[in-house]
């Protein structure tokens, strides 16, 4: 891994390093009697490991000028790992969540274990951690390989991904000691959101520089999706997390923003962060690997196009309807309202696109579990952004919102979409990174297919039933006119649905530990050298077709 790096970015990585030591020993020094502190001492100790592991490798050899001729390829191998390592925490955390809603008692007493703060632990481990990893590491490759031309320099890539991580820890770290922003899908407070724009300009910065240098004249739709995603991402995160800390010795601030106007700037954040990191992001890998795998091209390039437009207009609107019923005008709400409805026809084209596009390859995804998971994602895109669309009108609004059919209508995507997009990329991706023919086992890749289906619709199936007998019991009146149920009543009747949902996933995470346990033994596997895919060199890479 250093090794790789020239010395003068040895140098600088050993700077970088230190200036974000004494960052994090400031932060302990100042929030000496504040939460800050412990949060100082996590960031101080990864910039010291991260500063050991230069160390060790300084005096290796420079790398010869031979380098330039291949892909840099070693950020996205630890890319993946880490996003794989995210994914059993997360979906651990996750399980144990919906075993304490059934069984309360799995708190143990403990305050950290409480679900206000283990929820936003797995939502970050897995959305952040996991799939921002993942989205992170087959960046690298796909624009690597869209524009034949290897990434300016090795240190900026490693600076993003180690940086973004420690972005992760220091969120994750931070909800265990009671520190949040109680913001849905926001809560790190304010001195790691300033490290995250810094880390994320810099990948801005450094997928521009690649397209700049490009070999390929035309930028292949994929980079749209992830260009996309990175600067939409970066205008939601700055403008929702704009905040007033108490003092720089404090790990608490207070939003820019206050009453309605503040849940607006939520719900705009929150819903476009759907939208463009786990929408956009995840198209650019469907769009790359789907055809890539199918050995087909993609049946309309010019219907991506479309669709790309469509929804990068069309979502940004859309975030209101999180708050119908609310203190929200009106006509606010209904924009939202409208804008998700029109979102179904951009929506449903790259989740046709896809399908189409493996007409003449059914064959392949009958035997190829890697593609079938490519394929069941593209469906339950479909399925999913359907549901939303449909979720938004007021009226059905109204008997779903704050149930759990939300919960399931997010797992539906976040499970059967994202998750399921992801595996699929990763496990075409392996094999091609650590050159080896093919998986350890692909009756491994089998099984974790079989257990993520299953865990994905015991788990939506669940949660629809729940939400709509919750949405039903709230809206129950007697003879008299007053509720027929209490609160309690409903929350006992959802018990088995809890019970359901919990194991559906924990089928999940015993598919995501499945698939851990074959991507080490693939990487352990001796390489075959002979084994090196067309396109594997920038100079004499094949182009990616365009239409």
């Amino acid at each position: 891994m250093v090794g790789g790096l020239t010395i003068a970015e040895r140098r600088m990585a050993l700077v970088i390093c230190a200036l974000v030591a004494i960052t994090g020993l400031a932060m302990a020094v100042a929030g000496h009697q504040d939460p800050l502190a412990a949060q100082g001492y996590v960031v101080l100790l990864f910039a010291l490991a991260v500063g050991l592991v230069v160390i060790n490798g300084y005096f290796a050899p420079a790398p010869d000028e031979e380098r330039l001729r291949h892909y840099y390829d070693d950020p996205i191998k630890v890319g993946i790992i880490l996003s794989m390592i995210w994914a059993v925490f997360g979906m651990f955390i996750g399980d144990w969540v919906a075993w304490l809603l059934a069984y309360p008692e799995l708190t143990f007493d403990a305050a950290w274990a409480s679900f206000g703060r283990l929820r936003p632990v797995h939502t970050t481990g897995v959305i952040f951690g996991f799939g921002g990893n993942a989205l992170i590491a087959t960046s690298y490759h796909v624009m690597q390989r869209t524009c034949r031309a290897r990434m300016p320099g090795q240190l900026s890539a490693w600076f993003v991904l180690l940086g973004y991580n420690l972005f992760c820890l220091v969120a994750v770290s931070g909800y265990f000691i009671g520190i949040t922003q109680s913001k849905e899908y926001a809560e790190p407070e304010w001195y790691a959101d300033i490290w995250l724009v810094i880390v994320w300009v810099t990948y801005l910065v450094l997928y521009m520089r690649t397209l700049a240098r490009r070999q390929e004249p035309h930028i292949y739709v994929a980079n749209w999706y992830f260009l996309a995603f990175i600067l939409v991402v970066a205008m939601l995160h700055i403008v929702n997390n704009l905040a007033v800390p108490v003092s720089l010795g404090s790990a608490k601030s207070y939003s820019a923003f206050s009453g309605v106007q503040d849940a607006m700037t939520q719900w705009w954040y929150g819903h476009n962060a759907v939208a463009f990191f786990l929408t956009a992001g995840f198209l650019g890998m469907m769009y790359y690997y789907l055809p890539k795998r199918a050995g087909r091209p993609i049946f309309s390039y010019r219907l991506s196009i479309i669709s790309f437009w469509g929804i990068t207009f069309f979502y940004m609107w859309a975030g209101s309807h999180h708050l119908h019923y609310t203190a929200l005008p009106y006509w606010v709400q209904t924009l939202g309202m409208g804008f998700s409805i029109m979102l179904l026809v951009p929506s449903w084209a790259s989740a046709g696109n896809a399908l189409l596009t493996l007409n003449g390859a059914w064959h392949k995804v009958r035997d190829d579990a890697t593609l079938r998971f490519m394929m069941v994602a593209a469906v339950f895109y479909g399925l999913s952004t359907f549901e939303g669309s449909f979720l938004a009108i007021r009226p059905v609004n109204a008997l779903s919102h704050y149930t759990d059919w939300t919960i399931g209508h997010v797992h539906a995507g976040a499970l059967g979409w994202v998750a399921l997009i992801t595996f699929g990329s990763i496990y075409a991706l392996v094999p091609i990174l650590w050159k080896r023919e093919r998986m350890y086992s692909p009756v491994l890749v089998e099984v974790h297919f079989w257990l993520a289906l299953a865990g994905s619709l015991i788990y939506v199936f669940a949660m629809w039933n729940s939400g709509i007998i919750q949405g039903l019991m709230w809206r129950t009146y007697n003879d008299s006119g007053t509720l027929a149920y209490s609160f309690v009543d409903s929350v006992v009747a959802m018990h088995p649905y809890y019970i359901a949902r919990a194991f559906g996933g924990l089928l999940f995470l015993l598919g995501a530990i499945v698939g851990c346990y074959n991507i080490w033994k693939t990487i352990r596997q001796p390489s075959d050298e002979a084994v090196v895919l067309a396109g594997d060199h920038p100079a004499d890479a094949v182009a990616e077709p365009a239409e």
